[in-house]
C-alpha cells in the first residue's frame, strides 16, 4: 500500500473538517491498518466517530481496498 496515496485522500478530506476548525493527520500505515489523529474541534466531538466512519474510513477503504481498518490514535 502507498503511504502518499493515504496522504492524497486525507487531504481531499481536510478542507471539510477544517471549515468547523477541526483536522486530520496521517500518523502511520500499520499493515491493513490506517492511523490517523484527529486534532482541533474533532477532539472530542460527539460527530467524530461519524466522520470516521462515514467519511475518512469509506473514502480511502473505497480507494484502497487493501485498507482493512482506520483507526485513531
Amino acid at each position: 500500500m502507498d503511504e502518499a496515496k493515504i496522504k492524497s485522500i486525507i487531504a481531499k478530506i481536510r478542507p471539510a473538517l477544517q471549515r468547523d476548525g477541526g483536522d486530520l493527520q496521517f500518523v502511520s500505515l500499520d499493515g491493513e491498518t490506517v492511523k490517523v489523529r484527529l486534532m482541533g474541534a474533532c477532539v472530542g466531538c460527539p460527530m467524530a466517530t461519524i466522520t470516521m466512519k462515514n467519511t475518512v474510513e469509506k473514502m480511502i477503504k473505497q480507494e484502497i481496498p487493501q485498507v482493512k481498518k482506520v483507526v485513531t490514535v
